[in-house]
């Protein structure tokens, strides 16, 4: 914009006049039909001086002057449409807008069908694109403990939220699901509509409401539409089948049978009237074990879970996206020491539950005294048992980073070829037992727990086995059982955090939101 300024006669550097002879005769033959005194024109051709070299876009054939606006920013072109009357007519242009609406927002619809509508490419952008676009990105909606994950994108000539939902129970490593749960669109009136998704009667009236920044609401105007011919008792029957891929029948486990119906009846009652808080997918760096992100766990009788798996210097978060009455969205469910590394006995010590405890309470141990030492003294640590690797075993080239705290172990590559036996330990419950029999590093790690309403939360010791790239599970020591997570396949579009700061800000945030 400050070239164009410039070039124009309005910025810093005026010097540039219109010169009328130069016009090709359909450019004359179209000012003619304007005005003939345009203020903005002549006070920009006064500033010029007849002597200048500088040349003048005004001078440009509009052809070229459309090819330059269209390179533009979409939110730069209003300013420019200000500069005078040449410039606000040519950037009525389609093609610009076209242009716009694909490079800024994906949109590869055949935008030439709006014609027939009456609406333009530059109605799309202003009062849909352009309009809505500070709600599209993730989303976590406020829906108690339950959480969940929201995706706003644009979809051809719509905006639609697609609410994510984990596979059926317990099939971890199955594709992720997603029902739409609102969309915007621009069809055949001048203003965007909003229409509400929820529920089997097809799409109603709708409203959003963007509330601050990183924050907006949903709201159904007519919520008669989610309700089902056969009462609750239909509606509970169709909710089972989506969301669980079974029958009441099925379930056998009658406390699972009462955690299903408790979430059915607490999320239900919003009627797709929620409040969404932005969530950002975590940043990567070079030296991270894997690649943080999203991934799908099992959690026993609760079902399966999302997962976000961070990495902030010597320790590894999960923290749940979506979540449960013990343990709710939003709180930390695993935290992985990588200055720990666990080297776990051959499989038939391994099948030994006592074995393997014996272990993680050593490693425990050892950080409780690390911790000791680090706030205030404490006396000399015992000797290391060689089942595991602390902090001040490393090579010297590490020392320097052991001095000040920071990512004290040495962590080998993560590779195809490197790996061991690994088998869940006699006692040890799993909601999947389709696990991977290889591991490739087991690390120390705390997991919560907590009663029904997160009563009594606690921290226990447990181990973080990372299998592949793609696949990671945590074996809860004090709950003898062992969940596996995999990660979510899907691209996600307007979800990185714009610092690092940005996203300890958002895991505080939507942590402080169920503590």
């Amino acid at each position: 914009m400050a070239v164009c300024a410039r070039l124009c006669g309005v910025g810093p550097a005026r010097g540039c006049r219109r010169r009328q002879q130069r016009r090709g005769p359909a450019e004359t033959s179209t000012a003619d039909s304007e005005p003939d005194t345009d203020p903005e024109e002549e006070r920009i051709e006064a500033a010029g001086s007849p002597s200048s070299a500088r040349c003048s876009l005004l001078e440009l054939p509009p052809e070229l002057l459309v090819e330059i606006f269209a390179s533009l920013p979409g939110t730069d072109l209003p300013s420019l449409a200000q500069v005078c009357t040449k410039f606000r007519r040519i950037l009525h242009t389609d093609t610009i807008w076209r242009r716009r609406c694909r490079e800024e927002y994906g949109v590869c619809e055949n935008l030439r069908k709006l014609e027939i509508t009456g609406v333009s490419c530059r109605d799309v952008y202003a009062k849909l694109l352009h309009r809505y676009r500070h709600i599209l990105g993730l989303w976590q909606p406020d829906i108690g403990p339950y959480g969940g994950l929201l995706n706003v994108v644009v979809d051809g000539l719509f905006i639609i939220g697609w609410m994510y939902l984990p596979p059926h129970d317990p099939h971890v490593g199955d594709p992720m699901r997603f029902k739409p749960l609102f969309r915007i669109h621009l069809m055949e009136r001048k203003s965007a509509t909003v229409e509400c998704m929820y529920g089997h009667k097809g799409p109603h009236n709708g409203h959003i409401q963007i509330v601050k920044k990183d924050e907006f609401s949903t709201k159904c105007n007519q919520t008669d539409h989610h309700r089902m011919s056969g009462g609750r008792q239909e509606e509970f029957r169709t909710w089972l089948r989506e969301e669980w891929g079974r029958t009441l029948e099925d379930i056998f486990h009658e406390h699972m049978q009462e955690l299903i119906l408790m979430k059915f009846i607490y999320t239900s009652q919003y009627d797709n009237c929620l409040t969404y808080r932005r969530i950002y997918l975590p940043p990567s760096h070079p030296d991270d074990l894997i690649k943080p992100g999203l991934f799908k766990g099992t959690y026993g009788s609760h079902g399966l879970e999302i997962v976000m798996l961070s990495f902030h210097g010597p320790h590894a978060r999960g923290t749940k996206i979506t979540g449960d009455p013990n343990i709710p969205a939003g709180q930390q469910t695993v935290e992985i020491d990588l200055r720990y590394r666990i080297q776990l006995p051959d499989v038939e010590n391994l099948r030994n539950f006592n074995e393997l405890s014996r272990i993680v309470l050593e490693v425990r141990e050892q950080v409780r005294q690390e911790q000791q030492r680090e706030t205030g003294g404490s006396p000399d640590p015992p000797q290391e048992p060689p089942s595991f690797r602390g902090p001040d075993e490393l090579p010297a080239e590490d020392s320097e980073k052991s001095s000040n705290g920071a990512a004290a172990a040495e962590q080998p590559p993560v590779t195809s070829g490197h790996g061991q036996p690994f088998v869940l330990p006699v006692g040890v419950s799993s909601r999947n037992e389709d696990y991977p029999r290889t591991c490739r590093l087991c690390y120390y790690g705390t997991g919560l727990i907590a009663g029904h309403g997160f009563t009594s939360p606690e921290r226990t010791p447990g181990v973080f086995v990372l299998f592949d790239e793609d696949r990671f599970g945590f074996l809860w020591l004090e709950l003898k059982s062992f969940s596996l997570y995999s990660r979510v396949q899907a691209t996600f579009r307007n979800a990185d955090a714009p610092s690092p700061q940005a996203f300890d800000e958002m895991l505080k945030n939507i942590q402080s939101l169920t503590s």
